[in-house]
């Protein structure tokens, strides 16, 4: 294997075959505990929410079930959100994030939505601190029919099987500096493609839809999050990650093209969070808690707008 492209893993332009990806999987490893820092957590809610094992991970079914939390209030005359986290499993203020706002606030927003959360969709990718699942696929470019990640397919199984339409759904995310030492090198290196680095940015920032960005939405998000944490600034391009702003930390992707979590439910409103835990301004609480402030900030938009 010729490493000299930046990742050790791999030929410089030429995709990975089934080689590559068992050297990947390889050198993987466990390094925290999904049954004991989120499940136990999940079942400590039982007394106020109702909670559904979904499915498990094929993976290793006992080690790695999958759980949905509902709001008891349950009315089918009430708006649904679905919120999401741990799509890619390293993102950590995504899990926890979402397990902080059920513990916390969820129980005083059911008055007025249905709330359905998926706090980790991906638990072995939250185990080895990992973007990808063991097969090298990324669940969050999965979302299509006859997905090649499961998680991704479990997590469409149950929005299908709720028979309801979603008002919105906010998708939980982080942009560490890993994505940059690690995840983007290895995706270029799996692809066959050359690496082209870009600037981790420093704060949250918000990804909308390129097809319905709803700009009022975005923007409530952000300003509730600013009073917890630091807003991105663009770059000197006035780019985030590569995309122009459309507003003070937004940017706007094609979530159905791009296979992305947020586009599941066709909700009209919706939001990718990135919070950004790798700042010497923040410390991980304040980024669960950011999560948790951009739920607020859209729910309480949806509560005067809708």
């Amino acid at each position: 294997m010729d490493n000299s492209f930046g990742y050790a893993i791999g030929t410089a332009g030429i995709k990975w075959g089934a080689t590559e990806k068992a050297a990947w999987l390889a050198q993987t490893t466990i390094k925290r505990s999904y049954l004991e820092q989120v499940v136990s957590h999940i079942h400590a809610l039982s007394d106020n929410f109702d909670i559904e094992q979904y499915g498990a991970l094929s993976y290793s079914p006992e080690k790695y079930p999958l759980f949905a939390i509902k709001t008891r209030d349950w009315d089918n005359t009430k708006p649904t959100v679905l919120i999401t986290g741990g799509i890619h499993g390293y993102e950590t203020s995504g899990v926890h994030g979402a397990l902080a706002f059920l513990s916390q606030k969820a129980q005083q927003y059911s008055r007025d939505f249905n709330i359905l959360v998926v706090p980790c969709v991906s638990p072995w990718g939250y185990e080895t601190i990992n973007r990808w699942n063991p097969n090298a696929v990324d669940p969050n470019r999965s979302f299509y029919a006859n997905s090649p990640a499961e998680e991704s397919a479990a997590l469409m199984k149950l929005v299908q099987a709720q028979q309801i339409h979603f008002l919105a759904h906010l998708d939980l995310h982080e942009t560490t500096d890993s994505d940059e030492s690690e995840f983007r090198p290895a995706l270029a290196a799996r692809d066959g493609k050359e690496y082209i680095a870009d600037v981790v940015p420093d704060g949250f920032y918000g990804v909308g839809d390129t097809e319905n960005p709803q700009h009022d939405f975005q923007k409530a998000i952000i300003d509730s999050v600013r009073h917890v944490t630091h807003i991105a600034p663009a770059d000197s391009d006035g780019n985030i990650i590569g995309e122009p702003i459309t507003q003070e930390g937004v940017i706007n992707y094609p979530l159905k093209a791009l296979g992305l979590c947020a586009s599941v439910t066709d909700a009209l409103y919706t939001s990718t969070t990135e919070v950004y835990p790798d700042s010497p301004r923040v410390t991980d609480q304040e980024c669960n808690m950011a999560q948790v402030a951009a739920i607020i900030g859209a729910l309480e938009y949806l509560k005067n707008n809708h």
